[in-house]
């Protein structure tokens, strides 16, 4: 026999069973993104995109100039260490210098090239068909003409001078000579001679340490 409690229990779940319907819809309103959350969210998503490209880009440039510095250094440029003191007053033992490959020097040009398993530094004078002269004043000639020298600081015929004047520069050769034309042993010396176009390595363009001097 049913009694009146549970008959009045009966009656009110229906109830309840309507209000958790109505109430489902709500909460799934209230569980979607507003607008402004929307756009938000939209934003970050075009900056990432944007950073994720910026960032790619940067990296390809980087890769790129530095295969460019790689090609460079190794086909273009060198940097070398001065040894000895045949190039002084302005170059002195363990200055660095930059080397640019080339074909084309004018007298007065430091190149730099290859003597055994060394690189020397010396000074343009003369090329090919080029006819030197030095006199006991150490004055150069190049086909006659005294050759100006304002980055020497004295002038001198040579200690080691074995080559008999006048001397004309072999085809593809050229004639070089080091600052301290003292005690330089450059073309003035048989042992040294004329230096191979094949030997050079380059032209000094300038240095690079110690910085200011």
């Amino acid at each position: 026999m049913e009694t009146e409690d549970t008959r009045m229990e009966e009656q009110e779940a229906p109830s309840a069973v309507a209000e958790e319907t109505a109430a489902a819809p709500a909460a799934e309103e209230a569980s979607r993104p507003t607008a402004a959350q929307l756009k938000e969210e939209l934003n970050r998503e075009r900056q990432r995109k944007r950073y994720n490209k910026t960032l790619r880009n940067t990296v390809s440039i980087l890769i790129v100039v530095a295969a460019a510095a790689v090609l460079i250094a190794v086909f273009f440029i060198s940097v070398l260490r001065v040894r000895g003191d045949s190039m002084s007053p302005n170059l002195d033992e363990g200055d660095l210098v930059v080397a640019v490959r080339t074909t084309s020097f004018e007298p007065g040009d430091i190149i730099a090239f290859y003597y055994g398993h060394s690189i020397l530094l010396k000074r343009v004078v003369g090329s090919a068909g080029d006819m030197i002269n030095i006199d006991d004043d150490g004055n150069v000639f190049v086909n006659g003409v005294v050759l100006e020298e304002p980055y020497l600081s004295e002038k001198h015929r040579g200690d080691y001078t074995d080559i008999v004047y006048p001397y004309q520069v072999p085809d593809k050769r050229y004639f070089v000579l080091g600052d301290n034309r003292k005690d330089s042993i450059d073309s003035r010396s048989m042992e040294v001679g004329a230096i191979e176009a094949d030997q050079v390595v380059g032209k000094v363009l300038f240095r690079i340490w110690p910085l200011g001097k």
